[in-house]
C-alpha cells in the first residue's frame, strides 16, 4: 500500500513535472501556498484529500484507484464491465 508519505513525494514530483513553483500550482489550485508546502512534507502528518485533487489537476494529474498488483484502474475495470468484456 502507498503511504501518505508515498502520496506527498508524487505530489511534489507531479508538480515538478509540470514545472509549476509551489505559490503557480497553489494558485491554479485555488489553495494557499503554505498548503502545498504543508501536503508536500507532510507537515502535520495527514493531507485534504479535496485539496490534494485539485493541485494534481493542476499539474495535469488524475487520481485514480488501481487495484494492488493491476495496472487497470477502477474506472477501466467498470467501463469494461459495462460494455460486456470479460
Amino acid at each position: 500500500m502507498t503511504s501518505l508519505l508515498d502520496v506527498a513525494e508524487m505530489l511534489k514530483d507531479a508538480r515538478r513535472d509540470a514545472r509549476l513553483s509551489q505559490v503557480a500550482i497553489a494558485d491554479r489550485a485555488g489553495v494557499s501556498r503554505s498548503t502545498v508546502a504543508r501536503m508536500e512534507t507532510m507537515a502535520r502528518g495527514d493531507m485534504s484529500v479535496s485539496a490534494l485533487v485539485r493541485l494534481l489537476e493542476a499539474a495535469g494529474y488524475d487520481l485514480k484507484l488501481v487495484k494492488t498488483g493491476h495496472q487497470r484502474t477502477v474506472e477501466d475495470i467498470l467501463a469494461e464491465q459495462r460494455c460486456g468484456v470479460a
